[in-house]
């Protein structure tokens, strides 16, 4: 029977191990060591054409544009070109990597709140198919800097649209309180202002609603947004929009295997596990939009459009796994809080030194003692672990197969106290324990699934520690090198003393 975090052509247990497209897990970590983050150049192609299939259920064409910040490794932004898909970027190094890697400037958007002078001069150069302005200050340095260049800058306008999601709060990008946008207001003002400018081309309008969010309705409530922009522009200006951009933030199934539920409160629990095909959510918005259109003699303006999305952490989140090594393991007696119904560790010393641990299935609210496990990956390279709680599910790669039902604490190497794969302030945002085989001793190799999504992009040298290697599992079975580990040298590159 397949494990519930089994993935077809991608993920499977054999022989007690776990593979990835084909190859052992345990193999890689001998190979290249740990950490080690893994990445599937299949699954990043299937990832897209599950989201470019979009194209067949609406009557317009769709722009794919993978959002590079969920993770800009030259390999995978040339996996991704070579997938037919085009790219947001959200700063100068990334477009410069985008152009370095072989985008042509059409295939290119950047966003972004705090855009620098040489970032546009690069962006309107390249001639980019379009610069998302934030705000009527960044629009106004955008064609003073064009009119300098003596070119046109092509620029869509991204909106605050006041929609709330489900999501995490920390990811909602569509409310008055976030940092991104501006009003619809203030957009019609720029769109009366430019009009015949020649050197600025407003092609279009723009939101995001904010990532992993559990449900579709709130895509159809920012596609008619974005329609009724474009229709008011239209109606008080006479421009007819070639664009409409909708963003991104299509969910992860981050829990395939239920064994945690329980541990989550519902909404949490529902984020994680939320699961629906963004082209279900995209066809059902544009239904609707369709349907507005029609009533109000609209129709016109959706003719020849052009609806763009920027998929992130759909892409890549699930092609990406950190392979890691448990350094240390240690026990320690635990006691029942009366007040809060959680585990509160003794003080005192620990006078058990073995770690004989039971063979048995084991209730951790029923725990005398604590076994912790002490790993080689900490929140320096999965900095969403600390920053959202972010789950992120372990499974032993050794001992695939083997029932999973022993509770452990986990941790990693850091020198922080909050560098532990639970939440330490008792909310209950993240499992107190995760459940593994028993028995786990140093040198296991555990794995950390769907962490492909702000693992790479956000890591840090904490610590001083060497940033992982990474390889990408190819299509024809090889195994490609994409980031070295780092060296010493690494560590002081860019250090004068």
């Amino acid at each position: 029977m397949a494990k519930a975090w089994e993935i077809e052509n991608f993920l499977s247990e054999r022989n007690n191990q776990l593979f990835i497209d084909g190859v052992s897990a345990v193999k890689l970590a001998e190979e290249y060591g740990t950490p080690l983050f893994v990445f599937s150049e299949s699954r990043i192609k299937h990832n897209i054409a599950r989201l470019q299939k979009t194209e067949t259920v609406i009557d317009a064409k769709l722009k794919v544009c993978y959002a590079a910040k969920a993770n800009s490794l030259m390999a995978i932004l040339r996996t991704v070109k070579d997938a037919n898909c085009d790219l947001e970027v959200n700063s100068g190094g990334e477009l410069w990597k985008a152009l370095k890697v072989g985008f042509a400037g059409e295939q290119l958007i950047f966003n972004g709140t705090s855009k620098e002078v040489w970032e546009l001069e690069l962006a309107i150069n390249s001639d980019i198919y379009a610069i998302q302005v934030d705000s009527l200050s960044e629009l106004s340095l955008i064609e003073e800097t064009a009119r300098r260049l003596d070119k046109t800058a092509n620029v869509s306008l991204r909106l605050v649209p006041e929609i709330e999601t489900k999501t995490h709060s920390g990811l909602q990008t569509a409310l008055l309180t976030s940092k991104f946008g501006m009003m619809p207001d203030e957009a019609l003002a720029a769109f009366h202002k430019y009009k015949e400018s020649k050197h600025l081309d407003i092609c279009g309008v723009h939101l995001h609603i904010g990532s992993q969010n559990p449900e579709s309705a709130p895509y159809s409530d920012a596609l008619r947004a974005l329609f009724e922009n474009l229709e008011t522009i239209f109606k008080e200006t006479g421009i007819k929009l070639k664009h409409l951009n909708l963003g991104g933030g299509f969910p992860v199934n981050y829990l395939r295997d239920n064994s945690h539920d329980s541990d989550f409160p519902q909404a949490q629990r529902d984020m994680f596990s939320a699961d629906f095909e963004p082209s279900d959510a995209i066809s059902q918005a544009w239904q609707e939009v369709k349907k507005a259109a029609a009533a109000s003699d609209a129709s016109e303006l959706l003719k020849d459009i052009t609806l763009l999305i920027e998929p992130g952490r759909s892409v890549i989140a699930d092609a990406g796994i950190c392979l890691t090594t448990v350094r240390n393991v240690k026990n320690r007696p635990v006691q029942q809080s009366e007040n809060s119904g959680r585990w509160s560790v003794f003080s005192g010393q620990n006078k058990n030194d073995a770690l004989e641990m039971p063979q048995i299935k084991t209730d951790h609210r029923s725990l005398t003692t604590d076994y912790w496990l002490l790993t080689d990956a900490g929140f320096n390279l999965l900095l969403s672990m600390e920053t959202y709680k972010w789950y992120y599910h372990l499974i032993s790669a050794e001992r695939a197969n083997e029932e999973a039902n022993f509770p452990y604490k986990v941790a990693g190497p850091l020198c922080d106290g909050g560098d532990v794969y639970f939440d330490i302030e008792g909310e209950g945002r993240l499992p107190d324990y995760r459940l593994l085989p028993a028995s786990v001793k140093p040198n296991e190799i555990l794995a950390l699934l769907n962490c492909g999504a702000y693992s790479i992009a956000q890591m840090f040298q904490y610590n001083g520690r060497f940033l992982p290697c990474v390889v990408l599992t190819k299509e024809n079975g090889k195994v490609e090198l994409i980031r070295k580990r780092d060296a010493f040298e690494d560590l002081v590159n860019n250090d004068k003393w």
